[in-house]
């Protein structure tokens, strides 16, 4: 696979885990089209690894979601772009701290993110809260699959 196809697939990753932070868009379904693409092009064998285990990694995450509390961006509080800049900001942090940098980098971003917004620690704190409470689960344990598999196709591209 040439180096613009693994660019072309990486920035299709991007758009998935972009898409997990946007409601209406199928985040983990083009993470796995991004997958599905570079394994069907480079044919090897842990490429096909990295997409059963992605395979297997998200349609655990489509149970999980089942049994999460459903989204609900209305009752959280918080505007859409603190939401968005705070997942930007778990994404980011899975690269800086690999894994848990996610969910600090998430949590983190959206309680500096709210005590700009708000003022105050108190204000902040319990709008984090609120937004944790309301969504924040679910959307951290579908960013954290999409993430596993961007990483694990990372790790594999840089591997071989």
């Amino acid at each position: 696979m040439s180096a613009w196809q693994l660019v072309a697939v990486g920035l299709v990753m991007l758009l998935g885990l972009i898409g997990v932070l946007v409601p209406g868009i199928p985040g983990p379904l083009i993470v796995w089209a991004g997958v599905l693409w570079w394994a069907v092009t480079e044919k090897s064998g842990p490429a096909w690894t990295v997409l059963m285990g992605a395979t297997a990694l998200l349609l655990v995450n489509q149970a999980l979601k089942w049994l999460l509390p459903v989204r609900d961006l209305r009752a959280a509080g918080a505007p859409y772009r603190t939401l968005f800049l705070a997942g930007a900001a778990g994404i980011v942090g899975f690269f800086v701290l690999p894994v848990i940098g996610a969910v600090v980098g998430a949590v983190g971003g959206l309680y500096l993110l709210e005590r700009v917004r708000l003022g105050g620690h108190g204000d902040a704190w319990a709008s984090t809260r609120t937004v944790m409470r309301t969504l924040g689960l679910s959307v951290l344990v579908e960013l954290l699959a999409c993430l596993l598999v961007v990483g694990s196709w990372a790790g594999t591209v840089i591997a071989s």
